[in-house]
């Protein structure tokens, strides 16, 4: 699978973050990951890139609205 034309998980984490601004507690180390690696496909830590976007979506539910569900699609489509 090419990723080529997926935008960097760290820039993704920064526009969560410039929207969620009480992010929840379970979703923030995930969320912390995800700014450190630019794709899926990386480590961090013994976590594989697809794990950390996975927890981090199982732990995004209470974070709504229209970039919330476009941002949640977007990572999606990578796994």
């Amino acid at each position: 699978m090419k990723t080529e034309n997926k935008r960097p998980l760290y820039a993704i984490a920064s526009e969560i973050r410039k929207d969620w601004k009480k992010v929840n507690y379970a979703a923030a180390p995930y969320l912390d990951a995800m700014g450190s690696i630019g794709d899926i496909q990386e480590t961090y830590g013994y976590d594989s890139g697809k794990g950390i976007v996975r927890y981090f979506l199982s732990n995004a539910s209470t974070w709504k609205g229209d970039t919330a569900k476009r941002i949640k699609a977007e990572l999606k489509s990578m796994l």
